[in-house]
């Protein structure tokens, strides 16, 4: 069958019969912006077109006829962020993310210009447009890279940050988890008691961490943004994580000498707007995911939550928000939140829980030494070479 647009006047061709939500779906249409017209009449979503048909697509949507235009000025847009119902072009939708980092920052007292900042990057869109946009609004933003020995993936994961730092004349501090721990994230796979994305989290939270800490940085900033925090509130409140969701905030405070200070600057912005920044920028990324992600659950929320978006559009930004200014203050007190009594790790003297409980031993030992422990002595690490720089 042919089925003809208006806007943008074309016609494709698609082999029938089909049903006409068949059609819509194939083309990616939202029924409730066309009309579908067959033989001269109206026809709903369960009609059955045979394959000799020719069928109009007609936009209803007002002003929808033609491009759209940038709201804040004539040019064409390239970008439309249905939430805000706004269209940007280049020059504007750059506007925008900064605006929209500047609000995370001023609402939530995360930065000032006399702090020494140090960005997570890892390659991706996200932390590459954060460091890029901290820099061009003027703060003095340091990057860490951590190499996860995921072959080709990391290589080319450090590459990229390399060229990146090189090109804005940042400082990047490096370190390579093998080389200082002795252990890499595809050994990790060996550990049945965590998930090679748990011990990756758990490694990237523990050496960024202690690279803030040892080489005095005043707060650490990462690239989570709107889909990110989104996701990860639906998983907890899924499970009633509570004591995650006490804790699930773009801003956590510094515990001096133990915690450096951790901000998300990003958590207004969307994947798709940090994608679209870093095409504009012209900053090279890496687009793959990584090898080891198949099967996150995260990702499985996204694809829900973003099902949602597109029938609705704000509801990501409902959710998150609607958490963070109304359920977590009035409904979660600060034990919550509170790791309890804290001490040095017997194994590396950074700050851990104190087990309690009737069978707790006494001793301190921090989940990332638990966890590298088991690795080399299950034979899933190598000695340690090297300390980071």
């Amino acid at each position: 069958m042919q089925v003809h647009f208006r806007n943008t006047r074309r016609t494709e061709r698609v082999d029938g019969p089909l049903r006409v939500s068949q059609v819509l779906e194939r083309f990616d249409v939202n029924p409730e912006t066309v009309l579908v017209i067959h033989a001269g009449q109206l026809v709903t979503k369960d009609h059955l077109l045979p394959d000799d048909a020719e069928v109009e697509l007609r936009p209803v949507i007002s002003g929808g006829a033609g491009p759209a235009r940038c709201h804040a000025c004539p040019a064409p847009s390239v970008i439309e962020v249905a939430r805000h119902r706004a269209a940007y072009c280049a020059g504007h939708f750059v506007d925008h993310v900064r605006s929209q980092v500047r609000a995370a920052i001023d609402r939530h007292g995360m930065l000032s210009y006399d702090d020494h900042v140090l960005v997570a990057v890892s390659g991706g869109k996200d932390s590459l447009a954060l460091w890029d946009v901290l820099l061009d609004m003027g703060y003095r933003a340091d990057g860490l890279y951590l190499g996860l020995g995921i072959g080709k993936y990391s290589d080319r994961s450090g590459r990229v940050v390399a060229d990146f730092a090189a090109a804005r004349g940042a400082r990047l501090r490096t370190v390579n988890l093998a080389d200082e721990h002795g252990f890499d994230i595809p050994r990790a796979t060996a550990d049945r008691t965590r998930s090679s994305c748990g011990v990756c989290g758990l490694s990237k939270r523990y050496v960024f961490n202690r690279v803030a800490l040892e080489h005095g940085y005043d707060v650490m900033a990462t690239g989570h943004n709107l889909d990110d925090e989104a996701a990860t509130l639906l998983g907890n409140v899924l499970r009633w994580q509570t004591p995650f969701m006490a804790r699930q905030s773009p801003v956590l405070p510094a515990a001096p000498g133990q915690l450096a200070r951790k901000v998300k600057p990003l958590y207004r912005l969307g994947e798709r707007e940090m994608a679209a920044y870093c095409v504009i920028r012209g900053l090279d990324y890496v687009v793959e995911e990584c090898p080891l992600v198949e099967g996150n659950t995260v990702l499985r929320y996204k694809d829900a939550l973003n099902e949602l978006e597109r029938r609705s559009p704000g509801t990501k930004t409902q959710f998150l928000f609607g958490f963070l200014d109304r359920v977590q203050p009035r409904h979660f007190a600060r034990d919550d939140a509170d790791p309890g009594e804290v001490a040095p790790c017997a194994g590396c003297g950074m700050p851990t829980s104190v087990p309690r409980g009737p069978d707790a031993t006494g001793e301190a030992v921090c989940a990332f030494c638990r966890t590298r422990g088991r690795l080399l002595r299950g034979g899933g690490g190598r000695p340690r070479a090297a300390a980071h720089r």
